[in-house]
Formats: structure tokens, C-alpha cells, sequence
């Protein structure tokens, strides 16, 4: 049974095919084709079905996330699909389950390598969004390495002394200074090879959101997350329902004067450690 005709459809890349991204992209997808990218043969096949099943247009890519060339063939996938008018990069690493070098490697130079390569193949009026984390307010980067990150292309990022010293510590000061790296990435990427192609591109910095990835990282400092979740100003953990929610507007065209920012979505912790209400260890 063939349940769309339409021929020139639109496409959603959706790199890190998890249950936020997933829940992202449905908010777009009626009448799109996804493309989904994952490491993981067997999620792209369990996350494909259950898309299909609810009348999906799905194609899926096996890519590697840390791997610049893997990353440029996705992104030349989505092209030859159609014009690509959504990008979502959901692909991280978990801080408690990865060492400092991966979570380096993915969550900042496997999410430079993506933005730089969709930044080629983006349509005109097309949106993106890079999930980042609550962990990009935690820890802050001198405002003259901002500028050296802002200049350094994406393979230099490993080189830059202060990431070489500071972010290697542990993994936690990994997870943070990589996903503040991740909003200088989106900076840059507006005011350059994304305006050249006429599309915008933020990023948005959840907070404790409850997803099985999650599960993990509870069972491994649940007492940590739970002063977290306790601190903020909503005393709850939030849902990617909520998260995809404000991916909406941001790839919307009600956002379309909004590019090279981030959103933070996290319930008022950032807020809480601000104000002192909530001391943060980073010692781990």
C-alpha cells in the first residue's frame, strides 16, 4: 500500500536516532522523509519500524558520529533525498559512562564535523538544532578561549591548550566544556557557512531530562541528580515531549528571525546555582 504520493517530499536528518530526536522529529515529519544516522544498526532498525508503523516516510544511515567522513556521507544522503530542511544532532556521550576523550570526540568534535557538513547542504529556509546540555552553564570558558574556539576550525578543537588542560580533568568537566563548546559551534555556524546557505541554526541545553539514556546516568550518581532535580525552581525532571516542544518553535517558521543562540530548558537549575542555592561537584 503506497500511503504517500507526494513526490520532492522535504527531509529531516536526524543524527542519533534516541528518544528525544525521535520525539523532535515527529513533530515535523507528516508528509517529510526522515533520515535516520546511528552507530547502532539494530536502533536505526527497532526506531525505523516503529516510525513506519505510525506512517513514517523513513530511510536510515549507518554513521559514525565521530567520524568526519561518515558525517559528510550522511549529510549527502539527506541531499539526495530532497531539500534538507530540518537538521537535528542528538548524538552525545554519557558523562558517567565515557571516558574524557570520547565525550570529546563526540559531543564536540563529532558535533563540529556535522554542523560543518550539513552546512553544505542545508535549503534555503531550513532550520537545525544542536541538543546540547544545562552542562554548558556550569563551568565558564574565558571570554578570550571563546574567541580562540569561535576561530579554531573543527579539527583543531583537541589542540586548543585550554581543552588540553581543563577539559581532560575528568569527565564531567568534559561533558561541560563540550556542550558550552557546542553553543559557540551554533554561533559560528549562523554567522557563516549556515547564513551562506540562507539557514539558521541554534542549539538548546536541556536539563535532567527522563529518557532510557538517563536511566543509566541515574543509576550511576542518582544522588547528585536528585539534588539537581530538586534544586531547580520547577522540582521536577522534564520530558522530551517538553523538549521537543521547543525544537518546534525553533525550527519553525514563528523562530525565523532567531539564529546563533541557545535555549536553556531546565527547569530553573542553572538559576538555582546562579544564586547559590545549589552547590555543583565537579570533582568527578
Amino acid at each position: 500500500m503506497i500511503f504517500d504520493r507526494n513526490e520532492n517530499k522535504e527531509v529531516i536528518a536526524l543524527l542519533g536516532a534516541g528518544n528525544m530526536g525521535t520525539a523532535v522529529a515527529r513533530r515535523f515529519a507528516a508528509g517529510r522523509t526522515i533520515l535516520l544516522g546511528d552507530i547502532n544498526e539494530k536502533t536505526l532498525a527497532n526506531v525505523s519500524e516503529g516510525l513506519r508503523f505510525s506512517g513514517y516516510t523513513v530511510e536510515t544511515c549507518r554513521t559514525d558520529a565521530m567520524d568526519k567522513e561518515s558525517i559528510k556521507e550522511f549529510a549527502r544522503k539527506a541531499a539526495s533525498l530532497g531539500a534538507v530542511k530540518h537538521f537535528i544532532d542528538t548524538a552525545g556521550a554519557s558523562p558517567n559512562q565515557s571516558s574524557p576523550e570520547h565525550i570529546l570526540k563526540l559531543d564536540m568534535v563529532g558535533t563540529g564535523y556535522a554542523v560543518d557538513a550539513f552546512g553544505e547542504v542545508m535549503a534555503a529556509g531550513g532550520a537545525g538544532i544542536i541538543v546540547s546540555s544545562q552542562a554548558g552553564y556550569m563551568l565558564r570558558i574565558p571570554e578570550d578561549v571563546e574567541q580562540q574556539i569561535l576561530a579554531t576550525p573543527t579539527e583543531g578543537l583537541l589542540d586548543i591548550p585550554y581543552i588540553r588542560e581543563t577539559a581532560l580533568v575528568n569527565s564531567g568537566v568534559a561533558y561541560m566544556v563540550a556542550k558550552r563548546v557546542n553553543h559557540l559551534q551554533a554561533m559560528r555556524a549562523a554567522a557563516t557557512s549556515w547564513k551562506g546557505r540562507r539557514a539558521r541554526i541554534n542549539s538548546i541545553s536541556p536539563g535532567v531530562i527522563v529518557t532510557p539514556l538517563a536511566y543509566d546516568e541515574f543509576a550511576a550518581a542518582g544522588e547528585g541528580y536528585q539534588r539537581m532535580i530538586d534544586a531547580g525552581a520547577a522540582m521536577r525532571t522534564g520530558s522530551s515531549d517538553e523538549i521537543a516542544d521547543a525544537c518546534a518553535f525553533l525550527l519553525g517558521e514563528h523562530a525565523g528571525f532567531i539564529t546563533g543562540t541557545d535555549l536553556l530548558i531546565d527547569g530553573g537549575t542553572i538559576a538555582s546555582i546562579r544564586m547559590g542555592q545549589y552547590q555543583l561537584d565537579s570533582s568527578r
